[in-house]
């Protein structure tokens, strides 16, 4: 007999993106089911009631952040992995704290996708504090700019006017994006 599939409920307002990753994830033996706004979303989740749920962290006007919990609610236990193209410590930590179990940053494949269901956060892990290392400074410095960029909706002089920075180095600053380690 076999195993029944995985519902998994992918959340994001870009359609392409939506229908791509929904027929990568049923090649990996996964039910797919699409939404692209919080309404479509929480009926989606109350109907399907999917087991895993891939969450684009800004819909149109939008916050997925702000549908963790209601998403949570709906389906108690499902698995929460947060997708943004504007990837900060700030919103990560927001994500993880609301119930999101990972938050992965743009561009992405299936195969991390379906990595970060397998893998849980650190603490709830019990990883200890020998293997930690702390975020390289650069890193966080364009974390920060990428967080008060968005703020401004991409406006450059006003992100740079409110960095206190001259608007060329800020240009300057987001062609070098630093290395992940």
């Amino acid at each position: 007999m076999p195993e029944p599939m995985e519902k998994i409920l992918v959340i994001d307002d870009d359609e392409a993106f939506c229908r791509t990753l929904s027929r990568s994830l049923e090649r990996h033996m996964l039910k797919a089911f699409v939404a692209h706004d919080a309404g479509e979303a929480l009926a989606s989740a109350k109907e399907h009631e999917p087991d895993k749920v891939v969450l684009d962290l800004r819909l149109g006007d939008d916050s997925g952040i702000q549908l963790i919990q209601p998403l949570l609610k709906v389906v108690p236990g499902v698995q929460i992995v947060v997708l943004t193209g504007f990837a900060s410590l700030t919103t990560a930590v927001q994500a993880i704290k609301l119930g999101a179990i990972n938050y992965l940053a743009k561009p992405v494949n299936v195969q991390s996708i379906l990595k970060a269901f397998e893998e849980a956060p650190p603490e709830e892990r019990g990883d200890d504090s020998a293997d930690f290392s702390p975020t390289p400074l650069k890193q966080l410095e364009w974390e920060h700019i990428q967080r008060v960029l968005e703020e401004n909706d991409g406006n450059i002089s006003s992100t740079a006017r409110q960095l206190g920075m001259h608007r060329r180095t800020l240009q300057r600053k987001l062609q070098k994006r630093p290395k992940l380690n």
